[in-house]
């Protein structure tokens, strides 16, 4: 790229965050609720992985799924939660281009694993309700670790093209970037480039990839409804359907903030930046918050398990 079409400088070393635009002075009263919603998710997430280590009975495959749940959550939210913080309270708002990027790789590689989690917690209940016969020699410890490293790997990998596509553009209009981390769209708006494939990228991710996994847990949800209306009872359907509840909680938390972000971020140009970046963020910050309540209240095994350890009674 010519130097005339540069402005005060090309490729910046560091960007600046801006937060959330139009609302910086309220900066100090939004990190209230967000501060407590990251405090929430650590001290969820890390209780459902201590509870699931000193409880045998939870060595399950719904359980181990739970588990790589919660790590994911407590990646998710960290790789992004502290900058925050740090930009609302001190007004630190410069990153280095390369902590940007690895930002950018841990917060969307693990928003495609959390996808993938869900999808096998589906197959799981599919499974366990569909052939509940057959569900400890289908889905054995093997079987699970098959399954985990699997999802571990696909997100790691659709997680590289963003930030090594991002390193390839020019940069020359401003090192501003309108949101309160390095996400993908947000950087790339900023290149001097024909970005086309880093959008196309984006729109693969949400279509192909994390709208196939919505397809996949529909399909299981289906059959799992054929095989709850056939029971003969309606108190053997509604004890059978509570078993996925927590599931189906966790399904609607991530999927529909994600899916309305990344639309609203690509097509949603007349809706206030503000909102969008508001939005973008609680679709971070929202499950890791939510998840570990949803299990710890609505998961009979983990809510007495719970009980049991901070009343040091039998249950």
């Amino acid at each position: 790229m010519s130097n005339s079409n540069t402005t005060d400088f090309t490729n910046p070393s560091t960007f600046i965050l801006l937060g959330i635009p139009g609302l910086e002075g309220a900066h100090i009263w939004i990190s209230i609720p967000f501060c407590a919603m990251y405090i929430i998710a650590l001290l969820g997430n890390f209780t459902i992985l201590f509870v699931m280590k000193r409880e045998p009975s939870l060595h399950a495959p719904m359980y181990y799924f739970l588990c790589m749940l919660a790590v994911t959550d407590l990646v998710l939210s960290t790789s992004m939660l502290p900058k925050m913080l740090s930009n609302f309270w001190f007004n630190s708002r410069e990153i280095d281009f390369s902590a940007c990027l690895t930002q950018m790789y841990f917060v969307h590689s693990f928003s495609v694993v959390e996808s993938g989690i869900l999808v096998a917690m589906a197959l799981d209940r599919y499974v366990a309700i569909c052939h509940p016969l057959r569900h400890s020699t289908i889905l054995t410890n093997a079987v699970v670790a098959k399954i985990s490293l699997a999802v571990v790997l696909r997100g790691g990998m659709l997680g590289l093209p963003c930030p090594y596509l991002t390193k390839q553009w020019q940069y020359c209009r401003t090192n501003i970037i309108p949101d309160t981390y390095c996400a993908h769209i947000a950087v790339v708006n900023l290149a001097c480039a024909d970005t086309r494939v880093s959008s196309y990228y984006g729109l693969f991710v949400l279509f192909c990839v994390k709208g196939l996994d919505m397809f996949f847990v529909a399909v299981s949800y289906i059959q799992i409804l054929r095989a709850i209306f056939r029971l003969p009872t309606k108190d053997a359907r509604l004890k059978t359907f509570g078993t996925c509840s927590s599931h189906l909680c966790s399904i609607l938390v991530f999927f529909i903030p994600a899916l309305f972000s990344s639309l609203t971020y690509r097509f949603g140009h007349n809706v206030a930046l503000h909102f969008r970046v508001l939005i973008g963020n609680m679709n971070l910050l929202v499950p890791p918050t939510l998840n570990p309540i949803i299990y710890g209240v609505r998961t009979k095994q983990i809510w007495d398990r719970l009980l049991q350890l901070f009343t040091h009674k039998d249950i």
